[in-house]
Order: structure tokens, then sequence, then C-alpha cells
């Protein structure tokens, strides 16, 4: 470092010539003046630096489209999706897995394609946008592909949530609307069952997510997906780290039209499909379940209760145990014969001792290593194609990949073998007719059973292709079958089980019920059996008549009205009384709703159940709206789902449009808040257009 020398202490400058002073100055001044010279030399070049920087904009585009495109943000190392002529960015994209102080330049080699850009961090990973085809015209779509260089690398894209409302995606334990305020670690985007893992993501999903900002976010179906929600913050994208060269493949779309948008999950398709079939309410059965002659007398004493409390229509429904229980007294040829005599007296099982109430049985996809049709495939070495194996390295005998189910240790079906499924079909299409059953309910079809325990599954069950082939295997035996999860198969004339829920007032409970309607029907899944009135989980407090009651004001608006506590057993008379009208209202008034907005499903794409946002696409106040929902675009649901009160705020969307309250005939303008609206115990506040 150059340091100036210090200053004489007296005397001044001679009044001299400067030619003569100069060539007078000592040595040391000589230094001082040179020094002087290099510092404002330095101090000159790096002002013109630090102008060029400042000159410099801290965003650049790197791909450009018809109606906006994508741009490079070099402080926080993002991409940018803006849409033009407005400039708004409608999607911030926090880049992993790179160093992202690197500005990317404008283009890189894909400079002769105006139609794509790349860009490679050296021994990391490339970076690849592309303009893609668009679904429609007033739709802009944009390709993204990240390409790791090495094993080691791990993809990762974060998309913010700041001023950002974000929906669709995986279902999670306590259900939120939108995924704003929930949170999840990294896992597996894969479809699981919240008893075996709580903090997992549940039963539907689909790589679909949609942004308030107009804007959609679809990841490719092979891609080994891992998904991470941080509260308020950001929502993640993840490739593994250690596979070679798996890339992140996902596609943005941005529309100004929102209806355009919601069909990503769900887009409409020429092909003639079944409206899936199911008469409501169902009545859970919980009684006897020690035999098969207990079960019998069972089902008829609950039919012969409803119909002394004129509840008798709907469905009786079975539970896994009891149709193995009936399923082995009809079908002796799977019973040992020294117990056959027993069974005698109860197999020849009559449907009509229920009726006007018809039967919903239910299967699963496993299979108990103890028992017969495990052991038989064991003794004819059939393991391999009826059920999930391991396949040795270096040869040698397949061996089963073992699970638990139901406390249980069990094998699963090979949906991958044709024979396996037909024999299982077969099998589920003998016992419908054995036991003279409407409806059957499969358990079991969510999750990956090799993940579940550390296993690279084969590539034709990776992700959640087993619940697809399953799927599609199932809707063969018609419009009148229920299944406990679904991925890429909304389109298949299938009823979709909710996930139990808490008897509680809480996400995991009540209010859960709301956002997880929302949620999956924006996903595609609009036929789903909700959980039971009240609650199906325990909780602190059992047997809460106001949570019953609340409970069955938004069930009587779903396709399906569930129950597994009678109305008489939980709580006084007015609400038996309710229950009645509750069910009356939902076969004379939601149903033919239904009917209507299904058939729009079908042609466009639209969901049935839809949120306040949807009459409202440009009012922020709508976009967090998790308690009131549509049916169509004609009715207002707003329940109460806060405990004691009789109050509530409803927001009308739709401005421009008149709501009038069914209770009280009268009428409000759309885009407008009602204030501490009435709502008594008896009465759900709903409005129609």
């Amino acid at each position: 470092d150059h340091t100036m020398p210090l200053a004489r202490p007296t005397g001044q400058i001679p009044d001299a010539a400067w030619t003569s002073g100069f060539r007078e100055m000592t040595e040391p001044w000589k230094g001082a003046v040179g020094c002087l010279g290099v510092a404002v030399f330095f101090a000159m070049t790096i002002g013109i630096i630090s102008w060029q920087a400042l000159e410099q904009s801290p965003e650049e585009w790197v791909l450009r489209g018809r109606t906006g495109g994508m741009l490079w943000e070099r402080r926080r190392g993002a991409l940018l999706l803006r849409v033009l002529p407005a400039g708004r960015t409608v999607a911030v994209i926090a880049v992993g897995g790179v160093p992202a102080t690197e500005p990317p330049p404008p283009r890189d080699r894909c400079w002769h394609d105006g139609r794509q850009f790349c860009y490679t961090w050296e021994e990391d990973a490339e970076l690849r946008l592309s303009l893609e085809p668009p679904p429609t015209p007033a739709t802009e779509c944009y390709g993204v592909r990240w390409t790791p260089l090495r094993p080691d690398v791990m993809l990762k894209d974060c998309f913010s949530m700041a001023n950002v409302s974000w929906y669709g995606g995986a279902s999670i334990r306590a259900q939120r609307w939108p995924l704003n305020s929930a949170e999840s670690h990294a896992q597996p985007f894969v479809s699981g069952d919240f008893s075996k893992n709580p903090v997992g993501y549940g039963p539907v999903l689909e790589r679909y997510f949609l942004g308030s900002t107009g804007v959609t976010v679809t990841v490719a179906p092979d891609v080994p997906l891992f998904l991470s929600l941080e509260s308020n913050r950001h929502f993640c994208l993840e490739t593994p780290a250690g596979r070679a060269a798996v890339p992140l493949r996902y596609l943005l779309c941005v529309s100004p039209d929102h209806l355009v948008l919601a069909q990503g999950a769900n887009p409409p398709t020429h092909t003639p499909r079944l409206f899936p079939s199911y008469r409501s309410p169902i009545w859970q059965y919980y009684g006897p379940a020690g035999s098969a002659a207990k079960i019998k007398r069972g089902l008829k004493s609950l039919a012969k209760k409803l119909k002394r409390h004129q509840l008798q229509e709907g469905v009786l429904a079975l539970g896994e145990r009891c149709t193995a229980i009936l399923a082995a007294a009809v079908r002796p040829d799977h019973v040992p014969s020294e117990r056959r005599k027993r069974h005698d007296s109860t197999r020849a099982w009559d449907p009509s001792l229920i009726k006007p109430l018809q039967l919903s049985i239910t299967l699963s996809p496993y299979t108990s290593i103890a028992s017969p049709l495990f052991l038989r495939s064991l003794r004819d070495s059939e393991v391999a194609s009826y059920w999930l194996s391991l396949q040795p390295r270096f040869g040698g005998c397949s061996v089963p990949l073992l699970t638990t189910w139901k406390g249980r240790l069990c094998a699963r079906l090979n949906v991958t073998s044709k024979a396996a499924l037909s024999w299982y079909l077969a099998r589920a299409r003998h016992l419908r007719q054995a036991l003279g059953a409407t409806y059957m309910v499969f358990e079991g079809a969510e999750g990956n059973a090799f993940l579940e325990q550390a296993v690279p599954p084969p590539a034709e069950l990776a992700g959640d292709q087993y619940t697809g082939v399953l799927a599609a295997a199932l809707a063969m035996l018609g419009n009148a079958t229920v299944i406990s999860a679904g991925a890429r198969s909304s389109h298949l004339p299938l009823f979709v089980q909710m996930s139990p829920l808490r008897s509680d007032w809480s996400h995991a409970g009540l209010k859960g019920v709301i956002p997880s309607v929302l949620h999956y029907s924006l996903l595609g899944y609009n036929f789903f059996v909700p959980d039971a009135v009240g609650g199906s989980l325990d909780s602190d407090t059992p047997g809460d008549p106001e949570l019953y009651v609340r409970w069955l004001q938004i069930v009587t608006f779903l396709p399906v009205m569930a129950f597994s506590t009678p109305p008489w057993l939980c709580c006084d008379a007015w609400v038996l009384n309710l229950t009645r009208q509750c069910i009356q209202r939902h076969r004379d008034f939601v149903v033919p709703l239904l009917i209507k907005y299904s058939e729009e499903w079908l042609r466009l794409g639209y969901p049935i159940f839809r949120p306040a946002w949807w009459l409202s696409p440009t009012d922020p106040t709508a976009f967090t709206i998790e308690d009131e929902f549509l049916i169509g675009d004609e009715v207002l649901v707003a329940p109460v789902t806060e405990k004691g009160q009789t109050w509530r705020d409803i927001y009308l969307p739709g401005e421009g449009h008149l709501w009038m309250d069914t209770n009280t005939a009268h009428v409000f303008d759309g885009g407008t808040t009602l204030r501490n609206y009435s709502a008594s115990l008896a009465e759900v506040p709903v409005f129609v257009k």
C-alpha cells in the first residue's frame, strides 16, 4: 500500500516559479506525487466499473415469447416469468443446485434458435428453456429442463409465495387452501396413507400447481420428484442426488383466463366418460363382526333401526374385515374342509334382508402371508406372478416384498401382471355377485411399497404408477366403484374415498373438509366420498352434537353423505329430524346440481366445486377464503366451522352479480362481504345467484 508522507511541520511554499520549484523538490515529494497519480488512476478505474455496474440492469431477458417471457435476476439467482405489456411478474423461481451468482449470457449454445435458451454451469448443470405449444391461443407455455452434469448435483427450484397464492399439488394431513400456510419437509411426491405416515402426503395428488397470478406449473410424469412446502415462503421441486443425470422437467403456462388454467389438471376430452354413480347416504356398519351369522344379524338389525327412524334409504357399507368374513362364508372353496359345515348356514346371503337399502363391500390389494391365498401361490411357485416381489440380481428365486396392512404382515397385488389383475378382477366380480353388493370400495391403493422400504422400484412402478394402473383396472368393474387414492386417474369413472378426519374443529378435522373439497375438485376428482359426519378418528372431545350438526350441514352439499354414527346415537331428537331434512335437501336440491355441472366438467374440464376466486379472479380477498365453496357458478355454501359461533363473515364473489339467501330471500350484491351474518345452529347460509 502507498501512504502519503507526513507534511512538514513549519514553513510555507517558496514564492518561485512552478518549474523551478518542481526541480528543487526533494525525493519524498516526488514519490508522493507519483503515488497520488496511481491513486487517481485506480479511483477513476473503479468509478468507471461501478458506473457500468449501476447502469447494467439486474435483470436480463433470456427468452421472449408473444405475450411475455423469462428473465434472469442476478441478485437472487432466480428465473422470473413476466407477462407483457404490463410487465407484471407472475412467478419467481429461486434456483438451487447451481452457482446462483453466475449470470447467464443472453444466448449460449442455442443462440441460433430464437425459441430456446441454453446455458451450462460448467460441471454442475445445464438449463434449457423453450417455448412450447400452448393448449389455447390465449395461453403461452415455457418448458424448463434442468440436467445435472454430475450424480451428486441435486436440482431444486423453489417457487415464491410472496404475493402469490398457490393451489393443487399434494393433499396433506391438515389440508389448507391455499397451500401457502402448509408445511412439509422434502419427501417423495407419492400418495400415502396418513395412518402410516401422518406427516407424509395424502391419497390424492397431481403434478399440477396453480398460482393466483395466472400461472400453472406442471411437472413431467416420469421425473422422480420430491416436494417441500415452507409456510408462506415457497414450495420447492427437487430431484434426488445420486441418480445418473436425471433431469428436472416442468412446464410453465400463463394466461389471463383462469378458466383455461384450471383445465390443466383435468383437460376436456372427446372420449365419452361414465358418470360415477353412488346412492346417498352411506351408513357404515360397525356392529358385531365375529362370524358371518353375526354380521348377517347385525346388518338386518341396522336396517330395521334405519327404517324405524325413517332413514331407510342409501347404502349399508361393510368394512374389509366383515367383507372377508362373508366372503369366506359364500366361497367355501377357500375354507378348510373341517370348517365348511359351520359356514353352510350362512352361505346363502340374501340381499333382500336389508332392502330397500343396498350393500357396499370393501376389498384391498393386500393379502396376509398366513392366508390360504398366499400360501397356495407360494406352494405353486407363483408368488412373483401375483404379488410384488424383489427380483434377485444374480439369478435365483424372487422374494415377495412384504409390507404391513392394518397391523398384519402382507403381500401386495402385482398390478404389472396381466394374469394377476385378471384374477383379482374376476374374484371381485364373483364376490359382488355372491353377496348381492351394488358397490365395491377398494382400500390400500395409495403408496409405493418399494419406496416405503427404501428399495428402488422397477421403472413400471416408479412414483404413483401403482395407483394409476390399479385405478385403470378397477374402472373396468363399472361406475359403482370407490378407490382410496387418485393419481393421474381423475378421468376414470370412479369415486375417491377421502381420508379419515379427526372428530374436532381443527384443520385435521372439520376445518379441513372444505379445503379438501376444493383441492380434490381442482385436481379433477369431483366425485368423492367424504369422511363420515362428525369425523371418524377419535379426539379429546368425542360426541360433540354441535360438531356433528356443523359437519352434517357441509356434507349435505357434497356428492355423498356418509355416517359412521347414526344421529339417534349421538344427539337429541331435533338432530335426527335435521338429518332427515338434510338428506332430502341433498336428494332434491344438490344431486340435480351435481348432474348439471358434471356434464360441464366432462365437456370443459371445469371443477364442480369451486373456490370464491372462480367468480372474482382479480380480487385478492377471494384468494385465501377456505371456508366457503361454490357448486358450479350458481350456489354459494358458507357453513360455520368455528365452535360456538352463530354468525360469520361471508364473502359474496362476482362483482355485478346478485345473490339471494335461500333462508331469508334477502338479495345482496356480489363482490361484497357480509359482516357478522346470522347462522344459527339449525341453519347453514346458502345463496343462489
